[in-house]
């Protein structure tokens, strides 16, 4: 337990660190806006993320446990020791996590129950670095920790993987600026700033696409990577939602859908599509 305290500690100031960087280039990116007169950011949108992260930042130190605890549990499971100091296998371990984060991010799309959490990241109608904070509640006890339990098992040590998890997370922040720019051959293997307003976009034909964390090539891949349209102009926010700076409706309202559903369901079968029913886009 020791060990596990000392381990959050860490985490906890290089998070602290992380923040004060993010805030720092939100800053920087608004007053760009202003001096050339953008209009990039909406003073209400921006607020109600900044709300959102500030409850979402306050249940995720009291649920913290929900996430370590049943994978230091499953890690006595494990079918080898690999060691947390080596630099080949950090380097493995930041790969896997982010082919990891592709299939668990896939999923939010696909799966009502995980939509529920992530349709809030989706809800912005301005793209912007204070989007990349607009993040739900609730994804720790949705199953979200299933699709890294593989690398548990391999071996691979907890702090490992969810550090691995922070540091993706940390580089998806510098994918949402309100600018695009073209990163040359960087673009065929990292998720850029280009490719993720492709992901954010309602366009019909950006609908679930890019699902990447750090690299692309896994959507390359897969069939899921597809590049902005020539013929129209991006558009972000959810598909079928109206805008709101509420940020309670907007952490709860998909919630509070699921949970109609399944006090008007009728049987088992309209129970299990209340909760994981396939999504078409957002």
């Amino acid at each position: 337990m020791t060990i596990l305290l000392e381990a959050f500690s860490g985490i906890g100031r290089a998070f602290g660190l992380g923040a004060a960087i993010a805030l720092g280039a939100m800053a920087l990116e608004f007053l760009a806006s202003l001096a050339n007169d953008e209009k990039t950011h909406d003073a209400g949108e921006s607020l109600a993320s900044f709300a959102i992260a500030f409850i979402r930042k306050g249940l995720g130190l009291l649920t913290a446990g929900a996430v370590a605890l049943p994978l230091f549990w499953l890690y006595q499971f494990r079918l080898f020791d690999i060691p947390s100091d080596s630099l080949p296998w950090l380097a493995a371990a930041f790969v896997l996590t982010d082919f990891c984060y592709y299939w668990h991010h896939y999923a939010m799309h696909k799966i009502r129950l995980l939509w529920a959490t992530h349709n809030v990241h989706h809800s912005p109608t301005k793209m912007n670095l204070t989007a990349a904070i607009r993040l739900g509640i609730g994804g720790q006890f949705t199953g979200g920790l299933i699709f890294y339990s593989p690398l548990i098992l391999i071996g691979f040590h907890p702090l490992v993987v969810i550090t691995m998890i922070a540091a993706g997370l940390f580089y998806q922040l510098f994918i949402h600026p309100a600018k695009a720019p073209n990163l040359g051959p960087l673009e065929y293997i990292l998720n850029t700033p280009r490719h993720h307003q492709v992901h954010h976009a309602s366009n019909e034909t950006c609908l679930d696409k890019n699902f990447g964390g750090v690299f692309i090539v896994f959507d390359r891949v897969f069939g899921t990577f597809a590049e902005a349209p020539r013929n129209e102009p991006l558009k972000f926010g959810l598909v079928g939602r109206e805008p709101t700076n509420n940020p309670l409706s907007l952490l709860f309202r998909e919630w509070a859908a699921i949970m109609r559903d399944l006090f008007k369901a009728r049987s088992l079968r309209q129970g299990w599509r209340a909760l994981f029913s396939m999504k078409a886009g957002h």
